[in-house]
């Protein structure tokens, strides 16, 4: 498969584009890509910043999280988070500050990225990720996902209302995610035009 013809089927997303001439050699680029996209979270939950007041500290996981549903697609990004859940609960350390487990009242954002990168990949197969405000807007909504699932588990583990849980666990991090959101913007879009270029 070329890559120009790669890049003009429509419903292609990023890693569509790496080539792979067989059947087993597709497999094999797609499980490297689920890996490397859990990996990548992995790493990205580490960068940490803590939120006074709040269980649950500002980190890079959400925006990888999300980069890698747009880049891979629906189906390799959400098996990618649930790879990076099931280690993490398993023992790996790669959760936000090394934390394993289910138990800390911020699991519920995981889950939520869960289906965030699905909705996210699927938006980008629509061409959610090929312009500036198609990509914000693809990227707002993966990050709405992302709140109405970690909102109220938090809320319900650490024993907190509504009001109580949008303000620790939603309020502080709009800042954030708007960089998050304007350094997507930037980077979805630059990659398919060098793709476009390189075809």
């Amino acid at each position: 498969m070329s890559l120009s013809a790669t890049t003009v089927r429509p419903g292609a997303v990023l890693a569509d584009v790496l080539p792979a001439s067989t059947a087993g050699r597709a497999r094999v680029r797609d499980v490297a890509l689920v890996v490397g996209g859990a990996a990548l979270t992995g790493v990205a939950a580490q960068i940490a910043v803590p939120v006074p007041g709040s269980p649950v500290p500002v980190t890079g996981q959400t925006f990888a999280a999300l980069l890698v549903g747009a880049s891979l697609g629906a189906r390799r990004g959400l098996a990618s988070m649930a790879l990076y859940a099931v280690a993490g609960v398993a023992g790996m350390p790669w959760f936000s500050e090394g934390a394993t487990g289910a138990a800390m009242p911020s699991f519920g954002y995981i889950l939520g990225m869960l289906l965030a990168a699905t909705v996210v990949g699927a938006l980008a197969r629509r061409g959610g990720d090929r312009g500036v405000l198609r990509t914000a807007g693809t990227m707002a909504v993966g990050m709405a996902v992302t709140y109405a699932v970690g909102v109220p588990y938090l809320a319900f583990a650490a024993d907190l209302s509504a009001g109580e849980a949008i303000a620790d666990g939603l309020v502080p991090f709009l800042v954030g995610d708007a960089l998050k959101a304007a350094l997507a913007m930037g980077a979805l879009p630059a990659a398919w035009k060098l793709v476009g270029e390189r075809s």
